[in-house]
C-alpha cells in the first residue's frame, strides 16, 4: 500500500503517512494524533483511514488541548499581512509604517504568563490610535489567533522578522514589540561581556529553542537601509541588550556608553537607526502589573502598561523624558506593591526593574522625539 498525504492541523505542513499507522505525528511541529480509534471505511478502500473521521478527531483534540486555534477568536490581523512587496511598478511608494507585535502566554506549559495578549492589544491600539499605523500593516502573533500562520512559533517569528524589514526604504518607520519570557544562555561567540546571550522565547522554545540577540540583530537590525527607523519595545526578563545594539544609554550619568558589540563593519556602515526600549537590564527580571501593583486587575507587563499610559498622554515625548517617566512609573508601582520591604531589600538587584535604552547610533535623547510616525 502507498503512503497517504496528510496536513497537520496545527502548523498546516503536509507530510506522508505510512499505511496502518497507529499514530500520526507531524515532523514539523511534533503534533500527534492517534489513529487506532478512528472509524475505518467499510467500502472497497481496504480499510484505510476515514479522513472525515481524522479531521473531526484532530479538531476535537486541538480544541481540548488548547494547542490549536479557535475559530471563535477574532483575528487581530487584517489582510494583506503577508510577505508581499507593496512597491509599485515604478519602484516608488509612500513611506511605510509596519509593525510586528508578539505576545506569548505559553498557556499549555508550566511557564504560563497571563497578560501578554493584553499587552499586544494595548500596544496595537496605541499604534493605530495615536500613531495612525494602518491595521493592514500590523502583524500580530499570539496563541489566540485563529490562523496557524500567526501562531508565535520560532519558525513563524523568524519568517515575520523577514516580513518586517522586507524592501524597507528611507522614510519607513518599523516597530517590533515582544511580550513574553526572556532568558539568558551561554554566549558561544565571545561578544558578550558577561558571558551570556539574551534571548526571547517563542511558544515552542522548549523543543525548537530560543531566539538569541545575535539572531534578532541579524534579522531586523542589519537589513535596515539608510533613512529607516526601527523602534523595538521588549517587555521580557533579561531584555536590556536583546537586540545587541552597540550603544547603551546610562540614565544616571546621562550619556551613551559603547559596548564591545560595535564591530569594525558597523563603524563604517551607514545603515538605518535601530532604537530599543527594554523592560529591564540584562541581569534583571521584568514584572507584570499583578506583581508590582497588588490591587491591579490587569496582568499585563509593568513596562508596557506604564509606557502606553505615558505616550497616550504625550505622543510627542522625547526618548529621554520617556525613559525617565517609565522608570518613575515602575518605581512608584514597586513602592505600592505587595512584597515585604525586607525581601525587596535582599533581592534589590534582581527585582528592581530598570528600563534600558540602547541604539545602533548615538543621538540626543532630550531633543529626539519618539518616532513611530
Amino acid at each position: 500500500m502507498m503512503d497517504t498525504r496528510s496536513q497537520c492541523y496545527r502548523c498546516r505542513q503536509w507530510f506522508s503517512v505510512p499505511p496502518n499507522t497507529a499514530t500520526i505525528k507531524c515532523p514539523s511541529c511534533k503534533f500527534e494524533t492517534k489513529t487506532h480509534s478512528f472509524e475505518r471505511s467499510k467500502s472497497q478502500d481496504g480499510g484505510r483511514i476515514s479522513f472525515r473521521s481524522f479531521i473531526e478527531t484532530a479538531r476535537t483534540k486541538l480544541s481540548r488541548s488548547g494547542t490549536g486555534s479557535s475559530k471563535s477568536n477574532k483575528s487581530l490581523n487584517c489582510k494583506p499581512s503577508t510577505l508581499l512587496s507593496s512597491e509599485s511598478l515604478s519602484g516608488l511608494r509612500p513611506c511605510r509604517k509596519r509593525a510586528l507585535l508578539i505576545g506569548v502566554t505559553y498557556k499549555n506549559s508550566k511557564h504560563k504568563l497571563k497578560g501578554t495578549i493584553i499587552d499586544v492589544k494595548g500596544f496595537r491600539r496605541l499604534l493605530m490610535g495615536t500613531f495612525t499605523f494602518p491595521k493592514e500593516d500590523i502583524r500580530v502573533l499570539t496563541e489566540e489567533e485563529p490562523e496557524a500562520d500567526f501562531f508565535p512559533t520560532k519558525k513563524i517569528i523568524q519568517n515575520s522578522f523577514k516580513w518586517l524589514v522586507e524592501d524597507c526604504m528611507a522614510g519607513d518607520s518599523l516597530v517590533f514589540y515582544f511580550s513574553g519570557h526572556g532568558i539568558k544562555q551561554f554566549d558561544l561567540d565571545g561578544d558578550e561581556s558577561d558571558g551570556f546571550d539574551e534571548t526571547i522565547c517563542p511558544v515552542d522554545f522548549e523543543e525548537a529553542g530560543t531566539i538569541t540577540d545575535d539572531e534578532i540583530k541579524s534579522a531586523i537590525v542589519r537589513p535596515l537601509k539608510k533613512g529607516v527607523t526601527l523602534n523595538a519595545i521588549v517587555d521580557a526578563c533579561h531584555s536590556g541588550t536583546v537586540l545587541d545594539l552597540p550603544y547603551v544609554y546610562n540614565r544616571k550619568e546621562k550619556k551613551w556608553e559603547t559596548s564591545n558589540r560595535l564591530s569594525e563593519e558597523e563603524k563604517h556602515t551607514d545603515r538605518g537607526l535601530a532604537i530599543s526600549i527594554a523592560a529591564c537590564e540584562d541581569r534583571q527580571v521584568a514584572a507584570d502589573t499583578s506583581s508590582c501593583i497588588g490591587k491591579s486587575s490587569i496582568n499585563g507587563g509593568a513596562m508596557t502598561s506604564v509606557l502606553i499610559q505615558i505616550v497616550e498622554k504625550n505622543p510627542t515625548i522625547t526618548y529621554g523624558k520617556l525613559l525617565d517617566s517609565i522608570y518613575e512609573g515602575i518605581e512608584k508601582a514597586n513602592k505600592e506593591g505587595c512584597l515585604p520591604r525586607i525581601i525587596k531589600g535582599m533581592l534589590n538587584n534582581i527585582l528592581s526593574q530598570r528600563p534600558q535604552l540602547s541604539a545602533s547610533k548615538e543621538f540626543n535623547v532630550n531633543s529626539r522625539f519618539l518616532i513611530l510616525q
